[in-house]
């Protein structure tokens, strides 16, 4: 990695903060708009990272670098980091007097689309505030979507783009259309958001709700403008059921949207992902809806509501609530603890391991099976009718090995800061699959993270980010090798 590398990455990085501090003026109008005095705190916020992002971007100035893996996994990474400090600097000056670890984790909870908070009292917090959070999510989700779709398929890291294993003109020339195809998820992305609000106000909730839950639905992030999140509307049956029909959309691959749009494909309805999802997302709703009808004598109906809202939003990590599912018994709890681990589709705004990878890995482990009985027999890896090649079945396995030893040790350090043990898992656990909420007392769906230490908000954050960069595209920049010529 050379140093016209590393100056082209930072521009780059510049000049989007540019962009992130102009959006803070919308906020800021909001307040302003309700005669809240946090207006003046975007205000500076936007004047503060705009000139200092354009002081950057005029000192790093130069020729282009080539566009190699190296620059991409490291524009990736600062362009990430760039928006979690940027986005942390209203937090950290407004009236709430967050602390820099409150600030940063909070910040990096929305463009993660974690859904993870340290605040307390939303129901009251400035209206300027509440819509920063949404932002954030709205942003973050569709720079996940980028991610999945354009980046990391072509860095070999993960992601099973449609752009790349259905069209051959694609993956020749990967950004040949990038702009056609990039005008059209932005519309598509943002025209769900603008239907979800509507649908939202439609239902009852109150117009600024509306906007900001719509926003934090589709981008799967969980950022709620009350501190009781959708229990506030358990006693209104259709916003759940709103909530969960875009939060399954969410965790669609936006890959066959885009596709359906621009081309007319319908045949990309077939991704085996999205049959995994569905599944796994109907088979937990209706299990867990039919254990609270026998064993806690709920109405099947509101059973059924409640246990599809959450299940929607554990599995495709949003992270909203309707009610306090750890009290909801055993069966139930176990049924939401394995759904943390899951995730909606490659390409989606969800976080998890996703479902695609699901389908690689017992495929694997049923040719491992196979060649016990037959150890002459060379199968291929299948992903539906297709063959998937060595680079995405060692991109699965190096995931699944990295996520599961990232999360012991994320849990050994957060029980190092003096937390418990369920508190410590489950934390770690929902940072790195961008889930939320957690489990236990603290920071389960009727709490939150605000009475942790400030190092395990820090280990938190680093998880978030790690778990939204799919982990391993974090790790190669820390390794000799990406430095070296």
């Amino acid at each position: 990695m050379n140093r016209t590398a590393v100056r082209a990455a930072i521009h780059v990085a510049a000049i989007f903060a540019m962009y992130l501090s102009a959006a803070m003026l919308i906020p800021a109008a909001t307040d302003l708009y309700y005669g809240n005095k946090d207006w003046r705190v975007f205000a500076f916020s936007a004047l503060f990272m705009g000139g200092l992002a354009a002081a950057v971007a005029l000192a790093t100035q130069g020729s282009p670098p080539q566009a190699t893996t190296r620059f991409g996994f490291l524009l990736v990474n600062l362009l990430w980091l760039t928006l979690a400090i940027a986005g942390a600097v209203p937090f950290f000056a407004s009236s709430l007097e967050l602390s820099i670890a409150d600030a940063f984790f909070e910040s990096v909870s929305g463009i993660t689309t974690t859904g993870s908070t340290v605040i307390n009292g939303l129901d009251k917090a400035p209206p300027g505030l509440l819509l920063w959070r949404s932002l954030l999510t709205f942003i973050g989700g569709l720079g996940v979507i980028a991610l999945g779709l354009f980046l990391l398929p072509f860095l070999n890291i993960g992601g099973v783009s449609y752009f790349k294993i259905e069209s051959s003109d694609i993956e020749d020339r990967p950004f040949e259309r990038f702009h056609t195809f990039a005008v059209s998820l932005i519309g598509i992305y943002t025209a769900l958001v603008v239907i979800c609000a509507v649908c939202y106000a439609a239902a009852g909730m109150r117009g600024f709700d509306a906007i900001n839950h719509a926003m934090s639905t589709l981008a799967t992030g969980g950022m709620s403008t009350h501190d009781t999140s959708f229990a506030r509307y358990a006693g209104t049956p259709s916003i759940l059921w709103i909530a969960s029909l875009f939060m399954f959309i969410g965790g669609l691959p936006f890959s066959i949207m885009i596709l359906f749009v621009v081309r007319g494909r319908t045949d990309a309805l077939r991704d085996p992902q999205i049959r995994v999802f569905a599944g796994y997302c109907i088979v937990f709703a209706v299990s867990v809806a039919i254990y609270l009808r026998v064993k806690l004598g709920m109405p099947f109906f509101e059973a059924l509501t409640h246990s599809t809202f959450n299940f929607m939003s554990i599995i495709t990590t949003t992270g909203f609530a309707s009610d306090d599912y750890t009290r909801w018994g055993p069966f139930a709890v176990a049924c939401l603890f394995v759904a943390t681990f899951l995730g909606g589709c490659s390409g989606s705004t969800t976080g998890g391991i996703k479902a695609y990878r699901f389908l690689v890995l017992f495929e694997l482990m049923g040719n491992g099976l196979r060649r016990l009985i037959y150890p002459n027999t060379v199968q291929p890896v299948r992903y539906g009718d297709r063959t998937i090649d060595e680079d995405m079945q060692r991109s699965v396995v190096l995931f699944m090995a990295a996520f599961f030893v990232l999360w012991a040790i994320a849990t050994i350090l957060l029980s190092a800061t003096g937390l418990d043990l369920m508190t410590s898992m489950t934390g770690a656990l929902t940072a790195l699959t961008n889930v939320g909420p957690g489990m236990g007392e603290i920071i389960g769906p009727v709490g939150n993270f605000a009475t942790l230490p400030d190092v395990a908000k820090w280990i938190l954050s680093a998880a978030m980010l790690l778990g939204r960069l799919e982990i391993l595209a974090v790790f190669v920049v820390f390794t000799p090798t990406f430095w070296g010529r």
